[in-house]
Formats: C-alpha cells, structure tokens, sequence
C-alpha cells in the first residue's frame, strides 16, 4: 500500500484525492491530513480514513480533536504543518493555498518523500530552492493542476528528447473577450463564477484576472527546465486540451480529457501505474467536436503579463507578485478593491522592489512578509 498525507485535506483538492483514494482502497493508506479552519470536515475524514496524525491551524480546535480521537495525534499551526510534511509517508500531495504552502514542501522533500503538488506557490516564489533540494534528495515531484499534469504525461518516455516549445492551454475563465473598461465593472460574485472548473475561491479569482495562468507559465518554467518564452498560451475555452508539447522535430504530443481535477490527482498518486476510473468519457462528437484555440490578451489581462515579466527579472521578483497578488484577491474578494486593481497594484509594487538575484528560503519568507505588509498598508 501506498501510503499517502495530505496537506489541506479539506480543500477542493484534497476532498477530491480522499475520493480517488476511497475508490482504491487496496493501494492507499492515509497516514496524515491537515486542514486550516475546517475541522467539522477534518473530523469526518478522520473517522472516515484512520490517519496516525492530523493537524489544524487552532490550537483549541486542536484540543477538541485529541480528546475526540485520542488514538491520533493531533497538532496545530505551521510546526504541525511541517510535522505532517516530514510524516511517515510515501507521497506527500500539497493541496494548501497559498505561501504557506512553501515551508512544509521544502521540509517535505528534504525528509526524502515524493511530492504530489497542488500549491502553484511553491514553485512562483522558491522554484531555484525548491528544485535545488529535489535534485539534492533524489525525489520526484509530480504536478497535480490539469495542465502540469498533462505536460508531465505527454514527457513520459520522451524525457530526452528536445523540448521545443510547451503549449499551455488556459480556458480564458469568465469574462474571455471583455474590454478593460468593462473588467472594471466585476463583482466577487461575477468573478467566483468560473464556466468549467469548480476550485476554490482564490483560484478562482487567479483565473478570472489570468494571474493563474502566468502562475502556471513560471511553474513550468521550473517543474520542466524551460525557458518562460518557450512556454506559448492557448486559451482554449473548452477545457478539453489540457496542455501539450512540441518537440523540436515538430510534433506535438497532446493531453485530453472532460475536465475533472480526479483526473490528474489519480495520476499523481498513482504515479507509474493508472488507476481505473469510474469517471465520465470524453464523448469525441459532442463536447470535442469543436476545439478553438485563441491568443490570449495580456493587455487587457495584465495579471499574466506581470507574472511573465517578473519570471524574466527573475530574482525575488516573483515572490514580491506573487505576494502582492494574495492579498490583493482576498482584499478584492473582501469588496476593499476593484478587480482591475488588483493588476494596477501589482505593478506598482514590483516597480518599487529592489530584487536579490539568488533569494533563500529565508530571505524569500522575509520578502514575502514585508511585501505583504506593504500591500495592506497601501490598498
């Protein structure tokens, strides 16, 4: 059995990996679960799954659990994080929101385990660092998000041969083809509505504004060794093609199926092997009858022009847009700012950073805090 901890078990992805676990019962064993304020769900799932540790972020919240599952040992916090990262387990999937999500991985990776991963930041703010201490460990990281997924399958048995370009594909989220002036009319409420993926909140919002998808160009940047102009964007509204690659002979591999997030968490967790899925077939004459491709606009969408801009500065630029753009969604999602703000502010703030050129895990949490506390000064 495989033996598996999930970090943000409650979250959209973590639910949907203890559904692909459910399913396949005789290969998994879930050894450690966290969650942030949901501990009614993490309760359920500890019930449901038996894990050895289980970890939320309030310490009387905390408290309750022990005394309700005194067989599990119950932690809370960051240290309880990284306790459950550095656990007894085979693969570790990373399914936490946001930065906080940098720490456990690293110490993740450093105690020797495969990491499944679903936490874009990561990678955004301490690629070098992270893929420095993946090499160092001899582990493997195997992405979760469709895209990086698909990207990853199509590189099976290819993994010598000459990548010329990846085509990374990015359904255009709600408002595709809307003016500048019009964005500026957006809601929370218009924006949480995405037309094909159901994600949380804050990636939700990363679509909308395109963010994400620049999120997920300095991704590959990292998870594949490409440079960020060799990763080309296809919005593609129907979500069918998932990412692909051309090599330099010109042949594109492509990834497709429905767009169901079980897809590529199954294929991480199960990494060599392909578990049998009861999920819904691509119906090839109806849903993929038609597939469009369009440019994406990075002027009107100036979320992803920012993000390609801070992966060629390099640096700890990254981290100072990536922080940046945290507190700004949730300050948006708060009615505190306006969504075409939430780029503006963006720009400004990496207009004013002084990068370091080779940042630590150190001095790229420094940043990220002291970016962060800007930010909330200045919105």
């Amino acid at each position: 059995m495989k033996k598996v901890a999930i970090l943000g078990s409650t979250g959209s992805i973590g639910t949907q990996a203890l559904d692909v676990i459910e399913s396949n019962k005789d290969r998994f064993k879930v050894t450690a679960l966290t969650c942030g304020s949901n501990v009614r769900l993490l309760a359920e799932q500890i019930r449901k799954f038996t894990p050895a540790l289980a970890v939320c972020m309030d310490k009387k919240d905390a408290a309750a659990l022990s005394a309700e599952f005194p067989k599990v040992q119950v932690l809370w916090g960051g240290e309880g994080l990284i306790t459950a990262a550095e656990s007894d387990c085979d693969i570790l999937l990373n399914s936490l929101m946001g930065m906080r999500g940098l720490v456990p991985t690293y110490h993740g990776i450093m105690a020797g385990h495969d990491i499944a991963l679903a936490n874009k930041e990561t990678l955004v703010a301490g690629g070098s660092v992270i893929m420095e201490a993946v090499k160092e460990k001899g582990v493997r990281m195997v992405p979760v998000d469709s895209e990086h997924s698909a990207i990853f399958q199509c590189l099976e048995g290819n993994r010598d041969k000459k990548i010329k370009k990846i085509l990374l594909t990015a359904s255009g989220g709600p408002f595709r083809g809307w003016s500048l002036d019009r964005l500026k009319t957006v809601t929370p409420e218009m924006a949480l509505k995405h037309p094909n993926w159901s994600m949380g909140r804050k990636i939700t919002i990363d679509s909308a504004t395109m963010m994400n998808k620049g999120l997920e160009m300095i991704e590959a940047k990292w998870l594949f060794g490409v440079d960020i102009d060799d990763i080309q964007v296809l919005v593609h509204p129907q979500s069918i093609m998932h990412s692909a690659v051309e090599f330099c002979d010109t042949s594109i591999l492509a990834q497709m199926g429905v767009p169901d997030m079980r897809i590529p968490i199954s294929v991480a967790l199960g990494y060599p092997d392909r578990l049998i899925s009861d999920g819904r077939e691509l119906d090839f004459f109806k849903e993929a009858a038609t597939l469009t491709f369009e440019k994406p606009d990075m002027k009107v969408f100036k979320c992803m022009k920012l993000a390609v801009d801070a992966a060629r500065a390099g640096g700890s630029y990254p981290v100072v847009m990536n922080a940046a753009n945290e507190v700004l969604v949730e300050a948006f999602l708060k009615g505190r700012t306006g969504f075409t703000d939430i780029g503006d502010n963006i720009e400004r703030i990496m207009d004013e950073h002084e990068s370091i050129s080779e940042p630590s895990l150190e001095d790229i949490i420094e940043i990220d805090r002291k970016t962060r506390e800007k930010v909330e000064r200045e919105i």
